[in-house]
């Protein structure tokens, strides 16, 4: 049985990209460990906070791979004989990814307190108008083609 798509339509031209952040990203929403927030921080940028309690920085990695901010736990247990009657803080080894969008940029991180906080922003770059020629032929011509280039400014 094929997969129907909304991106598979004739119109959407390229979109395939999309479809597979898309798959990526819900993928990831399963994952319950470590839980986080996001919030917005100001017009351009974001928070990631990760609850890491018992993680200390050097068991901590963040990193960008492949338009993915990818944060990774990994805790060595040290066996100090000691004896849990209830074990309720999980310091298990994880990895948490976030599918990050076209010009978001990752800032900074910092560990405080047993949260990790990621701050992204997103760069705003400038409209780009490409100019496009227009050509056309003149059929009238016999055995050769003329060229015709017609300028059109944006708005008109």
């Amino acid at each position: 049985m094929t997969r129907m798509s909304i991106f598979d339509s004739p119109l959407l031209l390229g979109f395939d990209h999309f479809e597979r952040v898309l798959d990526r990203a819900t993928k990831n929403s399963a994952e319950g460990y470590p839980p986080y927030n996001i919030e917005q921080t100001s017009e351009n940028s974001l928070r990631i906070t990760l609850a890491v309690a018992g993680f200390v920085m050097e068991d901590l990695s963040v990193a960008v791979e492949d338009n993915q901010l990818v944060i990774r736990g990994k805790n060595i247990d040290n066996k100090d004989n000691r004896v849990f009657i209830h074990r309720g803080i999980a310091t298990r080894q994880f990895q948490r990814s976030f599918v990050l969008a076209e010009g978001i940029e990752v800032i900074c991180a910092n560990l405080d307190n047993g949260l990790l906080n990621v701050d992204l922003e997103r760069t705003v770059p400038e409209p780009e108008i490409k100019k496009i020629e227009i050509q056309t032929t003149n059929a009238k011509e016999k055995g050769r083609k003329a060229v015709e280039t017609i300028d059109v400014e944006p708005g008109d």
